[in-house]
């Protein structure tokens, strides 16, 4: 089977603990059935998630979450085919606030777009392979 990994960035609305509750949840059960794993680190100014599965599954949750009003400004960073999950183990694995990311300050002047894709691909690899 063919693994399809998309990357994508998107600046939440309405962030607090329960919508993110919440999208996890919802996320982990849509994902589950999909047959979707990946990764979403959010913080009050940024959501930056990585998606990987079958091509149809992964781009049928992208739809959705360019339609969801939880998020703002989505931009779509990477997508392409791959070898091997980087979240094999995880319908969602959820990131707390990393200090090694950028600061909001960083955020707000566009760290983001101006990061080169191996960089932000790279946000993801020292994720998986940091404890849950």
């Amino acid at each position: 089977m063919s693994l399809t990994q998309l990357i994508y960035t998107s600046r939440p609305f309405g962030f607090d603990d329960l919508a993110l509750m919440n999208i996890l949840l919802v996320s982990r059960h849509n994902n589950e059935r999909d047959g979707i794993t990946g990764s979403l680190i959010c913080r009050e100014d940024i959501y930056l998630q990585l998606l990987e599965g079958p091509r149809a599954a992964v781009s049928s949750t992208y739809a959705r979450i360019l339609r969801d009003d939880r998020h703002a400004e989505v931009v779509l960073l990477s997508v392409g085919d791959v070898k091997e999950r980087l979240f094999p183990a995880w319908f969602m694995r959820h990131d707390p606030v990393q200090s090694w990311m950028w600061t909001p300050q960083q955020v707000r002047a566009g760290a983001v777009n101006e990061a080169p894709m191996e960089d932000i691909r790279n946000i993801f690899v020292r994720l998986a392979a940091s404890p849950n």
